[in-house]
């Protein structure tokens, strides 16, 4: 069963130490292009969180619908103007099922790493390709997995460090897993924050794409269409359903 690891207390900061993702230039490139690919003004968000991505896109005239296991989060959603006009089913992403078919579903800001198994990312995939109307598309926002940085037998990196915030993720490579490991001050008290994960590669993205019967459309370095490299430390990927 799948766990909820953002309960009240993280809740309760999220959008504050998540600031510099509800930037204006960091949210509109997202809703720009998923609104883009809505072509019958529906969308999907799995892991809709406190809204940071469906409440501009709703505000463009797009029917989103979301889908969260966290209760605390959806709670903090549904207190912002414009929530009333945006579904929320309480649920796993990977197998909760909602009414209706889509015309694109989204899971960003690393969100299908929160699915620790390989298995219940192939589910995703499936469950996706399930609400997706024909022509549809699936867009996940993802990061590179950064081994190429990790040195020989070190298993931790870095990837914030500053005078009120550290982070380091702790990588097993044979099992694929990560631990993302958050440390802050508060009212000068230290809160910690340590939630699972499972990288994944673009290639093995793709094939899950496959198996549910997507195909890939197209994959940048970021939401700006920026050229995809070897070189990217994330990727913007899109895969579409067939049309019949």
């Amino acid at each position: 069963m799948a766990r909820d690891y953002f309960g009240e207390r993280i809740a309760d900061r999220y959008d504050e130490t998540a600031a510099d993702m509800f930037d204006s230039a960091v949210v509109e490139p997202v809703v720009d292009l998923l609104a883009a690919l809505a072509f019958d003004r529906t969308a999907l968000e799995l892991g809709i969180g406190t809204g940071r991505i469906a409440l501009p896109l709703a505000q463009r005239g797009i029917r989103v619908h979301g889908i969260d296991l966290s209760e605390a989060m959806v709670a903090r959603l549904r207190a912002k103007p414009g929530a009333g006009q945006i579904e929320v089913t309480i649920g796993d992403f990977a197998t909760t099922a909602v009414p209706g078919r889509f015309s694109v579903a989204y899971l960003v800001f690393n969100t299908i790493m929160n699915l620790t198994t390989q298995d219940d990312q192939v589910a995703c995939f499936s469950n996706v390709a399930a609400h997706l109307a024909p022509g549809g598309c699936f867009v996940i926002e993802v990061s590179v997995p950064d081994l190429q940085r990790l040195p020989p037998g070190e298993t931790v990196r870095p990837f914030t460090v500053s005078d009120t915030r550290l982070g380091f993720d702790e990588y097993d490579i044979a099992s694929q897993s990560l631990v993302s490991h958050h440390y802050w001050v508060v009212d000068g008290k230290l809160e910690v924050f340590t939630p699972p994960f499972r990288y994944v590669w673009p290639a093995e993205l793709d094939l899950m794409a496959r198996l549910a019967g997507m195909s890939l459309r197209d994959r940048w370095a970021g939401w700006k269409h920026e050229p995809f490299t070897s070189e990217s430390t994330s990727h913007v990927s899109v895969w579409q359903k067939p049309m019949g």
